[in-house]
């Protein structure tokens, strides 16, 4: 008996941290991948392929924070735009006063984590290839505010 997939922990964790901010009284920013497939983001304030945005109620207006999807409308340069992109595009959220936040990783998508190699010499050259490198110590997350 197969067990279902679990669901990424991603939109949970996004709006924990929504929420928590918000109550403190601190302003939440996403920054978001702009290069998402299907993104719908105000380009001209793009760099670097993210974008950071002002995630707060009153920066924003009928905020949809779903477990596929962030959805809201906000003004930019006076015009007000439709803005949506999928929570997998996240890659971090912060308080803009304190930088308090949470940077997600790769595998906090939900989907399937690839299987490490099995077998005497198995890795990225094939059975006859060298023996897999150790891997580089884990360094911490940083985030850094962008403003």
């Amino acid at each position: 008996m197969t067990t279902p997939p679990l669901p990424s922990r991603r939109p949970y964790l996004l709006r924990a941290m929504h929420h928590w901010m918000s109550d403190c009284g601190y302003t939440p920013h996403v920054i978001v991948n702009a290069e998402a497939a299907e993104a719908r983001l105000p380009r001209a304030y793009v760099r670097d392929g993210r974008i950071v945005l002002n995630l707060s109620y009153t920066a924003t207006q009928r905020l949809d924070i779903g477990n596929e999807w962030v959805e809201f409308d906000a003004r930019f340069s006076g015009a007000v735009q439709h803005v949506s992109f999928p929570v997998s595009a996240v890659l971090g959220v912060y308080a803009r006063e304190t930088g308090e936040g949470m940077v997600f990783s790769e595998q906090e998508d939900g989907g399937p984590e690839a299987p490490p190699p099995s077998g005497p010499g198995a890795g990225p050259d094939g059975p006859s290839g060298p023996a897999p490198e150790e891997p580089p110590p884990a360094r911490r997350p940083q985030l850094k505010v962008v403003k």
